[in-house]
C-alpha cells in the first residue's frame, strides 16, 4: 500500500479509537453523579472525575486530529490500563474479565498507534513534511 493508503488507515483507525474516548467522556458528562459514585464505589476519589472526562474528551480529540498524537496514544493507554486495574480486575466475575481484557487491547492498539505514528493526515504529518 502506498503512503496515501498506508495515511488513510491510520486516520480510520485513529477515529475508531478516539470514538471510543469521545462516548466515554461525554457518558461521564451526562451522567456524572453515576459516574461519580461508580467510581467512589470503587475506591477512587470522585473528585478525579472532571480528570477522567478531560483525559477521554481531550484525548479522543488528539487523536483525530493527529496533534501530538504519540503523546495522546501514550496517556491513553496508561488510562485504560489504569482503569482496568482499579475497576475491573474482578477475574472471578466473567464480565469483569472481559471488560479488563478490552481496556489492556486497547491499550494495546493505542501502542501500536505510538508506533506507527499519525500518518500524512494529521497535524503532525503535516508538520513533519514541511520541515
Amino acid at each position: 500500500m502506498d503512503e496515501t493508503g498506508n495515511s488513510s488507515v491510520l486516520l480510520v483507525a485513529r477515529c475508531l479509537v478516539a470514538g471510543l474516548f469521545l462516548w466515554s467522556g461525554l457518558g461521564k458528562f451526562a451522567g456524572y453523579d453515576d459516574s461519580g459514585l461508580f467510581m467512589a464505589q470503587h475506591g477512587v476519589m470522585s473528585t478525579l472525575l472532571p480528570v477522567a472526562i478531560f483525559v477521554e474528551i481531550l484525548g479522543a480529540a488528539l487523536l483525530v486530529i493527529g496533534f501530538q498524537m504519540r503523546f495522546a496514544s501514550l496517556a491513553l493507554a496508561g488510562f485504560c490500563v489504569v482503569t482496568a486495574l482499579l475497576f475491573h480486575a474482578n477475574f472471578v466475575d466473567r464480565v469483569q474479565m472481559f471488560h479488563f481484557l478490552k481496556n489492556i487491547a486497547i491499550a494495546g492498539g493505542l501502542l501500536a498507534l505510538y508506533v506507527a505514528g499519525p500518518g500524512r493526515m494529521s497535524f503532525d504529518g503535516a508538520a513533519a513534511e514541511s520541515d
